[in-house]
């Protein structure tokens, strides 16, 4: 299994997608700090299409890479971390 990819890693569209997602769902930052400490962990995620509910968000991401925020109550597809 890959391990998470981190923030200086991801490429540059992607990460333009993260930060105008978190923007649109108005993710706050005690929330981005409960991402920030599971990215700190290093978690391993599947090869394919995954997602990490963190309660008023969903992370969801395709093998090393985040790929989009979805909002609590949005369907996720892929494993579930």
């Amino acid at each position: 299994m890959p391990q998470i990819e981190t923030w200086p890693r991801i490429p540059a569209p992607i990460c333009n997608h993260l930060i105008e997602r978190m923007l649109d769902r108005n993710i706050n930052l005690d929330d981005l700090n409960r991402l920030r400490v599971w990215l700190e962990t290093k978690p391993n995620v599947p090869a394919g299409r995954w997602h990490k509910d963190f309660g008023s968000f969903k992370l969801c991401g395709e093998g090393k890479y985040p790929k989009t925020f979805l909002l609590a109550g949005q369907t996720a597809s892929g494993e579930k971390l």
